[in-house]
């Protein structure tokens, strides 16, 4: 381990890094407003709607991000649509999320027991107040847990980025590795800039799950 190779190579990697936690976020965001979308139809049982919203999350879950890159990055062009590599990820990413989203959200939504609404009806609540004010909130508790999951896996998922030539953290560590050699340098770097981008979401995440749950059940 070559201290003068670590420190030539922290801004080349700080600079993926940067590109990379953008990319990431831009698309846990897609996913989240596609994964509560999703959700409601879901839940609400919109007839058509629904199917589409089952066939796109089967679709999506059970194929792997790669491969879903290429389709969109390489595959696209062929019919006239071209994206640039960073629309690509972060659409990629945010499809892929939206898939896993919309059951952290749905489950949430189902996990209300009847008897809520039941009572919530009986007081006098109209259907917009019970769901805004009863079943929301409760569902966005029970859902958190999943939620902050989904962020980590899709954070984690960026590392097939530089498939689609996005000179992210992987892709940075490997060009490194071909152009000399010091592979020890840039795997160590590699670790510790997903560790400083993954950490942090974790550490935020207990602190949050642990909040919702005193809240929700005391202890």
């Amino acid at each position: 381990m070559d201290p003068d190779i670590l420190r030539s190579y922290i801004p080349m990697f700080s600079e993926a890094f940067l590109l990379t936690v953008r990319i990431g976020w831009i698309g846990i965001l897609i996913s989240l407003a596609l994964g509560i979308l999703c959700a409601f139809i879901l839940y609400f049982r919109i007839p058509a709607a629904s199917f589409l919203v089952k066939c796109y999350v089967e679709l999506f879950r059970n194929t792997p991000l790669l491969v879903q890159l290429f389709f969109i990055y390489y595959g696209l062009p062929a019919l006239g649509i071209r994206i640039s590599a960073e629309v690509c990820g972060a659409l990629g990413l945010g499809l892929l999320g939206g898939s896993y989203m919309t059951e952290s959200i749905r489950s949430g939504l189902e996990a209300i027991p009847y008897i809520h609404t039941e009572s919530a009806l009986s007081l006098g609540m109209s259907r917009s107040q019970l769901f805004s004010s009863v079943i929301l909130p409760q569902a966005f508790y029970i859902s958190i847990p999943g939620i902050i999951a989904n962020v980590i896996f899709l954070l984690k998922e960026t590392s097939v980025f530089s498939a689609i030539s996005l000179m992210d953290l992987m892709f940075r560590a490997k060009d490194l590795i071909g152009l000399y050699y010091n592979t020890t340098e840039s795997l160590f770097l590699l670790v510790v800039f997903y560790v400083i981008m993954l950490l942090p979401v974790s550490v935020a995440g207990s602190v949050i799950e642990k909040k919702v749950r005193y809240r929700m059940f005391g202890d």
